[in-house]
């Protein structure tokens, strides 16, 4: 027997905190529990669209996007950041076209890109890099994925993937069932790995949220404790096309001064901001 990992009435209290929602999102939510066809709900989307805008996000793919709810969540908030794009991902055409259809009823749709694949494989075949990466696919194939999403997440960017609880069957060592497994193999390698600041936050059944960094110096894109406005980098010294670390140390120092002549020119660079 598998429990939910939580209080049963923090889900609703939670939900319940979310502003007024559009009632097509709204429509979109009864259609779910009435087909009991998963979403990840209110608490964890509006989780979700602040993550985004928080980031500034305007390319964002999701790996398993179902028929447009957490899609909307995410179009909403790069709308709101200026434009951008979402892609919408699943491997069946029906739930595509369900998904087109509630979107254009949000007037979201001009944001969305709408795929029909398997969502792995279409994330492989798409340029990037992306800002944010939504991860909802089988849980079996959650580690498998995760070289694809490292190739294709900027550095500094955010990759999200939702049931990292799930449902309480993490934590039943006797559980050892393929989707078990592959939830717990997926967090021992991104909390593992030191090119990952990670966190799951137990909204519904936990979300992982974890930040592509510079595996030596921990730095994103840029980060004024490693450059000026003026010497800001196109790519990272520690790291090649690929995202692999090439050497250890930081040239950003030299650039920035390092030591206490870096702390220095950081004042500045502070104040230049």
């Amino acid at each position: 027997m598998h429990h939910a990992p939580l209080a049963p009435d923090v889900g609703p209290y939670l939900d319940a905190l979310v502003p007024p929602r559009h009632p097509e999102l709204q429509a979109m939510e009864a259609e779910a529990a009435r087909t009991e066809f998963p979403i990840i709900g209110p608490a964890a989307g509006q989780y979700c669209y602040l993550m985004t805008r928080l980031l500034g996000a305007k390319t964002v793919f999701e790996l398993g996007s179902g028929f447009g709810y957490s899609t909307a969540w995410f179009a909403r908030a790069v709308h709101e950041n200026g434009g951008g794009v979402v892609h919408h991902v699943v491997n069946d055409g029906d739930l595509s076209a369900r998904a087109r259809r509630h979107l254009t009823r949000l007037g979201l749709s001009d944001v969305v890109e709408f795929h029909v694949g398997e969502a792995v494989a279409t994330l492989g075949d798409a340029d990037g890099p992306f800002d944010l990466i939504f991860n909802d696919i089988d849980k079996a194939a959650y580690p498998a994925s995760l070289p694809v999403i490292t190739s294709k997440l900027r550095r500094g960017g955010l990759l999200l993937v939702d049931n990292l609880l799930w449902y309480g069957r993490v934590f039943d060592s006797t559980d050892q069932a393929a989707d078990t497994r592959g939830v717990r193999e997926l967090t021992r390698l991104i909390t593992g790995d030191a090119a990952w600041i990670s966190s799951i936050v137990p909204i519904r059944d936990g979300i992982l949220v974890a930040q592509r960094v510079c595996r030596s110096c921990k730095t994103i894109e840029w980060n004024p404790l490693y450059a000026t406005p003026h010497t800001r980098p196109s790519s990272h010294p520690h790291e090649d096309r690929h995202g692999g670390d090439r050497s250890a140390g930081c040239r950003m120092d030299q650039r920035s001064g390092g030591g206490a002549d870096g702390r220095r020119d950081l004042s500045a660079t502070m104040r230049s901001l």
